[in-house]
């Protein structure tokens, strides 16, 4: 049967509004993806929906659609995007009134079931503002089959975007496990667009400048066995190899086992080759039965925040921030529930510039009032204007807050929640969930022995010459975040490397070098087979990002943090 190329438009609500054109002239395409949805995405449609009932999904599709339907339907490429949402029948009916107007036979489908907030108080959830299940993969595979030629979701896992289309196309049922992990970590490669084509990769500087400034966005070429390649269209900007792909693969992601609601896909087995300039073959993915269960993505509003941004410049900076805290402090009307001080910036003595001779002190509120946290928060720091400490001033004006959400998860038995795929002519289809699953053993941490390559890189490297720079020399790395979670994955290129990395970042060693997660913990997950490892830190980012008072809340850049900080690593090495 024919390879099935499939494209990635989107990784976020927000992403590059021309991608969809982009990939859709940029060469051919059988099925163009895209990803909306995150948990905060989720709370933001959330309080679009309590707004506004008919709203709940990604308006952004909507005008993309407007200008590329005609386009997509003339190519033969389906659509399949998660830009539902909150509310995907609201999204399928109003691309339908879209098509009619701009007379293109569009045939849309739409999938639901995920949205579990009306039974949220006899599952357990309390009453959050969203409830939603992740979805699989089997429902858009149902609608494709019908003939669609949109398909749009609610919460499907992100990979099922990838999958569904690969079980539609070569016909994989329930038990063709292999198959379907390798669609899953293809669908996990594409889902975060451009970061699979060389953005936010901590090598660039070893590439072209030119080459990364508008990348492409990533396609794969999967077969009837599960096996895939990844690459991009021709002569589009952006890169495409093993460090790319390998980037992506440990993207937010914990131990070996990848667990989704149709299957759990062995990280640990997956093998990775060259294939051609901007290509990189994935190959030999194993795949398990899914848990019983599936995840729930639960937001609630927390409350209310608000911030203010004092400048503290030249001498003296310790004192100026012990008396702008204690004067602000003095003058709040009330003292809200949190209130978190930290500062950014060092303040370089006989500095050359205002900026480097300043620091930024930033104060940040959480209450359960409105109130609390309004202008009369931020108005009391303006009030300090003329009666504060030398060089007094704010980054920003005074402003009223805004409301938080906070994320959890939750688990439900597959069962309890109704997968129906709604075809382009109405008709409803249940889709049952597995009848095979199993329990997700406990996670290995064990670190593994070094490869019979490495030589004394492992634990008798301790014996090596070595020179002390930052872990970047020998390492590099993407994090992101899962709720209050930070996933830190490194990976280098040789064995010898990886064997020491291996060796050496133990979750005590990691606790040393990120001082922000002494008190937390945190777990090292090995994937000898992508020369990588895992790092896991519970806790770091707190409540998530829409609550976080982090200064980096999604943990994007923790990564290169880590880097930055300097080892002691065998001079063979460098």
């Amino acid at each position: 049967m024919t390879l099935l190329r499939i494209g990635n438009a989107s990784g976020f609500y927000g992403d590059r509004r021309a991608a969809v054109r982009e990939m859709l002239e940029g060469g051919p395409l059988d099925v163009l993806t895209g990803d909306y949805l995150a948990e905060l995405t989720l709370l933001i449609l959330g309080r679009d929906r309590v707004r506004d009932p008919g709203l709940g999904y990604a308006r952004t599709f909507l005008a993309q659609m407007e200008e590329c339907l005609g386009l997509a339907v003339d190519r033969g490429v389906a659509i399949v995007v998660n830009a539902g949402g909150l509310n995907p029948a609201g999204l399928a009916t109003a691309l339908r009134e879209l098509a009619g107007r701009l007379g293109v036979p569009a045939r849309v489908a739409h999938v639901e079931g995920d949205d579990l907030l009306a039974r949220a108080g006899d599952l357990g959830f309390g009453t959050p503002l969203t409830a939603n299940a992740y979805l699989g993969a089997f429902g858009i595979a149902e609608c494709l089959r019908a003939g669609a030629d949109v398909v749009v979701t609610g919460r499907v896992t992100d990979a099922s975007l990838v999958v569904g289309p690969a079980v539609a196309h070569f016909g994989w049922g329930r038990d063709d496990l292999d198959a379907l992990a390798g669609a899953v970590v293809a669908g996990h490669v594409l889902e975060c667009g451009a970061q699979a084509t060389g953005g936010n990769l901590s090598c660039f500087g070893e590439h072209p400048v030119q080459r990364l400034l508008h990348p492409g966005f990533p396609l794969a070429e999967i077969a009837a066995d599960g096996t895939a390649v990844i690459t991009k269209h021709p002569g589009t900007g952006g890169i495409v190899d093993r460090d790319t792909v390998t980037a992506q693969l440990l993207y937010e992601i914990a131990g070996a086992r990848y667990a989704g609601p149709d299957v759990v896909a062995r990280f640990d087995t997956i093998a990775l080759d060259d294939d051609g300039p901007d290509r990189v073959r994935i190959a030999g993915a194993r795949g398990e039965p899914p848990p019983p269960e599936v995840k729930v993505c639960l937001n609630a509003l927390g409350g209310h925040r608000n911030e203010v941004t004092f400048v503290l410049t030249g001498p003296d900076l310790a004192a100026k921030e012990a008396f702008a805290r204690a004067q602000f402090e003095a003058a709040l009307p009330a003292r809200p529930a949190e209130l978190v001080w930290s500062r950014l910036g060092e303040g370089r003595p006989d500095a050359d510039t205002e900026a480097a001779a300043s620091v930024l002190l930033r104060c940040q509120a959480l209450d359960p009032s409105a109130e609390v946290v309004g202008r009369a928060f931020s108005g009391a720091a303006v009030e300090m204007a003329l009666a504060g400490y030398p060089g007094f001033h704010l980054t920003a004006p005074p402003g009223s807050g805004s409301p938080y959400g906070v994320y959890t998860a939750a688990y439900v038995p597959q069962a309890e929640v109704a997968h129906v795929a709604v075809l382009p002519d109405g008709t409803r289809v249940d889709v049952a969930p597995p009848a095979a699953t199993q329990p997700l053993p406990p996670p290995e941490l064990s670190v593994p022995k070094a490869p019979a390559s490495s030589g004394a890189f492992g634990t008798e490297s301790l014996t090596l010459p070595t020179r002390r720079v930052p872990l970047g020399a020998v390492a590099r790395a993407r994090s992101g975040d899962k709720g209050g979670t930070a996933n830190v994955g490194l990976w280098t290129r040789t064995d010898e490397a990886f064997a020491w990395l291996a060796a050496t970042l133990t979750p005590e060693k990691v606790r040393e070098l990120l001082p922000e997660a002494a008190d937390l913990s945190v777990t090292v997950h090995a994937f000898p087979n992508l020369r990588a490892v895992n790092v896991v830190i519970d806790g770091l980012l707190g409540r998530g990002v829409a609550a976080s008072t982090r200064f980096d809340p999604q943990g994007k850049a923790v990564g290169e943090w880590l880097r930055g900080r300097l080892v002691d690593v065998p001079e063979a090495l460098l």
